[in-house]
């Protein structure tokens, strides 16, 4: 598990630590890495977490890591790569060092995880992959900084074309796409309101236990895209029959206002009306 101690990482961990597996935990961050070892007492299933901070764009971290694994327990069963590095700018505004870092995080390390797992899930005839997409790759508006769509869409291209290169292995590959995830760092610390359409204040978001939720349906049943909330396909459909309509639409009525660091964060009110609150395996 790629990003593994902080937001949907740790939610999907605790998913899979208290439905029996060994999990274990790559993140760079020792503040999400302290955080999480100071839960471990709570959490279902902890005596079977290990955490370790590995730098997922360097090979040699990541194949360290997944040996380790495999030593413990002599196999792998699933990955799940979520790591991510965001910085949510223009690119005018950026530069171009974070916008490749961008992509050696969500993109480079996806593949160095890959190829360090498949030898051994080739060799058991079985494994499943899951890889974090978003439904960004799927629709084009202004407001997402260039380089993350970009990294977000080659994880899908990748994600497809392996899922049909290993078919014939018996290994899984899922794309997972969530919408707005509230109450993670994503927004809390990198994406602000502002860079959201103000029609996203109306939506329902997402729990990162609830995106875990989805993850785990995906691996008992072998499904091969999750979007979450469930109703993203219908805006996939409609970015597809008018490009240019959509975005006009999504620029009405300006930049989102609600907060979205937070999971139950009220919606705005709007004409002095009050709206209510949205209510054993081992894994690396």
């Amino acid at each position: 598990m790629t990003g593994g101690a902080q937001g949907i990482g740790w939610a999907v961990t605790r998913l899979l630590a208290r439905a029996g597996a060994h999990v274990y935990v790559a993140d760079i961050c020792e503040r999400n890495l302290h955080e999480a070892r100071q839960r471990l007492a709570g959490c279902p299933g902890g005596d079977r977490i290990r955490l370790a901070r590995v730098d997922v764009t360097d090979q040699d971290q990541v194949r360290d890591w997944t040996t380790q694994a495999v030593q413990d327990h002599g196999r792998i069963d699933v990955l799940v790569n979520n790591a991510a590095f965001v910085r949510w700018q223009d690119f005018h505004e950026s530069n171009s060092q974070d916008a490749l870092l961008m992509m050696r995080t969500g993109y480079d390390a996806m593949v160095h995880t890959v190829a360090a797992v498949l030898p051994y899930l080739r060799e058991q005839r079985g494994g499943h992959i899951v890889n974090m997409g978003s439904s960004l790759s799927r629709v084009r508006a202004k407001g997402p900084a260039a380089a993350y769509v970009a990294t977000k869409a080659a994880v899908e291209a990748f994600t497809e074309v392996t899922r049909l290169e290993l078919a014939d292995h018996g290994i899984r590959v899922t794309l997972v796409r969530p919408g707005l995830v509230a109450g993670t760092d994503f927004f809390r610390r990198h994406v602000p309101s502002d860079r959201l359409p103000r029609f996203a204040d109306h939506l329902p978001p997402c729990t990162p236990e609830q995106v875990a939720a989805a993850i785990g349906r995906a691996l008992a049943k072998g499904t091969d895209t999750v979007d979450i909330p469930a109703w993203l396909p219908l805006s996939y459909g409609l970015h597809q029959m008018s490009p240019r309509a959509f975005r006009r639409l999504a620029a009405l009525g300006g930049p989102a206002r609600r907060d979205f660091g937070h999971p139950h964060a009220p919606r705005p009110r709007r004409s002095g009306m009050p709206q209510p609150s949205p209510t054993s395996r081992t894994t690396t």
